[in-house]
């Protein structure tokens, strides 16, 4: 079982609704989470060395979930990312192939399959 400090989450999603309800869910999984608001803001507050694993919803303003991911690999980041969206289309698989996501999850989400992604992830 990992340490406490290996068990935090961070979650990136523009909608208030879905950070607060994938923080209740890790949270009562046992999981330790921290959201934010915006791709801006994960970057110049997050603790990268702090993250077991992040979770990023693919449409949000100014930077989408794969810019951030770019942006991340480029810095050589090689964090467990999920990338969360409504609409996974093949070319976004792809592309998030390339960027070595571990994984891409549809929206409404499964909490079973997410909470084993992220499991199987942080182990």
């Amino acid at each position: 079982m990992p340490d406490e400090a290996r068990r935090l989450v961070g979650v990136v999603d523009d909608d208030e609704a879905v950070r607060d309800s994938l923080g209740f869910l890790l949270e009562t999984a046992g999981l330790n989470v921290v959201t934010y608001s915006s791709a801006a803001q994960f970057l110049s507050e997050a603790s990268l060395d702090d993250l077991a694993c992040l979770v990023v919803d693919q449409h949000m303003p100014e930077l989408t979930g794969l810019q951030l991911i770019t942006r991340l690999r480029r810095q050589g980041v090689t964090l467990p990312i999920a990338l969360i969206t409504g609409s996974p289309s093949a070319d976004l698989i792809r592309l998030a192939g390339e960027l070595g996501v571990a994984g891409v999850l549809e929206k409404p989400l499964d909490d079973a399959a997410l909470l084993a992604f992220i499991e199987g992830v942080i182990v």
